[in-house]
């Protein structure tokens, strides 16, 4: 039986209050990424999942990496250090703080 990931707003809303209370300084409130880079990323072809690694830039503060991953749960990488072909990694989302998105029940 596939899983679906739901889960009821009032988890999330849980959730990300538990962690805003309890959230090291580095760990941004929230990132957002640009649709088409999303999309782009699960057309990779082959692509079964979407997974997120989390990274830590220079200045400490922690970000996602989003890759595609195959259906044998296998991260699909650019070949070398080029990004020329199908697959890509998406990071450089718009980190809240400094850039927040308008109040909802999820960061407030």
């Amino acid at each position: 039986m596939p899983v679906t990931h739901e889960i009821t707003l009032q988890q999330a809303v849980d959730l990300t209050t538990r962690c805003r209370n309890n959230k090291p300084s580095s760990l941004p409130l929230s990132e957002t990424f640009e649709a088409a880079a999303i999309a782009r990323l699960l057309s990779t072809t082959g692509c079964s999942y979407l997974r997120i690694y989390y990274g830590m830039k220079e200045d400490g503060n922690i970000v996602a990496i989003l890759v595609a991953a195959n259906e044998d749960n296998e991260d699909m990488l650019p070949a070398g250090t080029s990004l020329t072909g199908d697959a890509i990694i998406v990071e450089e989302g718009i980190i809240c703080p400094p850039i927040c998105p308008p109040p909802s029940p999820l960061n407030t």
